[in-house]
């Protein structure tokens, strides 16, 4: 099986989660939605969204320790067990929601931030409970384990609740883990990953792994306001994306 991959696939995807990681490291995620264009031009659309989630899932534990001492472990009480919920609920039902109206919402929602957070101005634009994070939780999880990564849609939430760097980048990367716990196991429940799948993603995973520690040095010499303003940009251009992906849905 692994005489039959070419390498350039496996070296591809390498490269390409170093890449996507370090972008993702110092503007707050957005990983997966760089590496759905190449992934998909490598091994398949079809292959991408587990392939994407299994690199994903094996970078994470590298960016936990790397990040371990700023994750906020009170939002994720709140976050983690619904979402886990959500994201197994999602697998069973395997629902018929029009993915392309929840993107083009999302997206919509994005783009919004500019405005919001006034160009990077204000370090809040609304004030987030940590109770809310429960209904978040199962919320995002279920939608994105039914239509794929939603993106950055989550830094909002964290920014208002006044994490700020590190620290968002930490408490977003701790609950991302334990609901890729519940993602790949329903994955493999449902036969979906394939021995080929898993070289697939341990490639990209490793990469994504590299692309972790050069992140995090960078992400060490920015300043706040220079990482909320990448972090608004990087939430604008995927609102902008998912909205371009998904606005046939309205014809």
């Amino acid at each position: 099986m692994i005489q039959a991959i070419p390498v350039w696939h496996l070296i591809g995807l390498f490269v390409t989660g170093v890449i996507a990681f370090v972008v993702s490291t110092i503007s707050g995620g957005g990983g997966a939605l760089l590496l759905i264009p190449v992934t998909s031009a490598l091994i398949g659309t079809s292959a991408a969204p587990p392939v994407i989630n299994l690199g994903t899932f094996i970078s994470r534990p590298s960016r936990l320790y790397l990040f371990w001492h700023d994750i906020d472990w009170s939002l994720i009480k709140y976050y983690v067990p619904s979402a886990i919920i959500g994201a197994w609920l999602a697998a069973l039902l395997f629902s018929r929601l029009e993915g392309g109206w929840i993107q083009l919402l999302v997206g919509v929602f994005l783009i919004s931030t500019v405005f919001q957070y006034r160009f990077g101005k204000v370090d809040k634009s609304f004030d987030m409970p940590k109770l809310g994070f429960v209904p978040l939780g199962f919320i995002t999880a279920f939608i994105s384990t039914l239509v794929g990564g939603l993106g950055p849609v989550l830094n909002p939430f964290y920014m208002n609740t006044g994490l700020k760097k590190e620290d968002l980048v930490a408490t977003k990367t701790a609950n991302s883990f334990f609901v890729g716990l519940a993602q790949i196991g329903s994955y493999a429940f449902f036969g979906v990953l394939s021995m080929q799948l898993w070289i697939y993603g341990l490639a990209l995973g490793l990469g994504a792994v590299v692309g972790n520690v050069i992140g995090k040095r960078f992400l060490a010499g920015m300043s706040i306001k220079q990482f909320r303003v990448l972090l608004i940009i990087l939430m604008v251009v995927s609102g902008v994306v998912m909205v371009a992906q998904n606005v046939t849905v309205l014809f």
